[in-house]
């Protein structure tokens, strides 16, 4: 109950701040699967990305985000990150955190996880979410963060204006129909990852309408 209190001060303190530094505005939250647990995914570019995403879900759907267990290092992060996420040893994955995560998916819990697995420009999505999202049948949600402005924030006059939009959220087999079947089982998780990111692009576009060069990244 402490953490569950803890995560809802966070949440509502971050709400308020984000609303006065960001003109936050969130949209699609009749998007969000009620219930039962789900993967979230969003692209992941400023230490901002968390606090957003657990706004953009209310206080009371908590979201259980999978960190690199790297993180405790730093001193002021070590209390939020030991208490309010899923660790893991990025760089050596092992059994114990495939299972804390799949465990985590079992007991209905909102698992969110940055595809590329790092705030690193990089063109390189990893596997994980593919995998978990075949292994739990769980409906995944795309939520893209636009800013107007720069992102991650410049202080103190550099702050951009902030929209999040909540997408419709899709199960792996959607994506999984529109591959070719005779892709090895590396291609095939290249290709699903890819169109994980560009159904995060898209979130609240309407479906017809064309991504412009560089519309992810905003």
């Amino acid at each position: 109950m402490g953490k569950e209190w803890i995560y809802r001060l966070i949440t509502r303190l971050s709400g308020g701040i984000a609303r006065l530094l960001f003109g936050l505005k969130i949209h699609g939250r009749a998007n969000i699967p009620s219930g039962h647990g789900f993967l979230l995914i969003a692209r992941h570019r400023s230490y901002w990305d968390i606090p957003l995403l657990a706004v953009a879900l209310k206080p009371e759907r908590r979201i259980h985000f999978v960190a690199r267990r790297t993180l405790q290092r730093n001193l002021l992060l070590r209390p939020l990150i030991k208490n309010l996420t899923i660790t893991i040893d990025r760089e050596h994955f092992r059994l114990q955190d495939y299972r804390r995560i799949s465990q985590a998916l079992e007991a209905d819990k909102i698992v969110g996880i940055f595809p590329e697995g790092t705030m690193t420009n990089t063109e390189t999505i990893r596997s994980g979410v593919v995998r978990f999202a075949e292994r739990s049948g769980r409906p995944i949600l795309p939520i893209r963060i636009a800013a107007r402005g720069p992102y991650p924030p410049h202080y103190p006059f550099g702050l951009p204006r902030i929209d999040i939009w909540i997408g419709q959220s899709f199960r792996l087999a959607e994506l999984e129909s529109e591959l070719n079947r005779t892709l090895s089982r590396q291609e095939r998780y290249a290709q699903l990852g890819q169109a994980l990111m560009q159904r995060i692009d898209r979130a609240g576009l309407p479906a017809e309408r064309p991504l412009t060069a560089g519309q992810e990244l905003r």
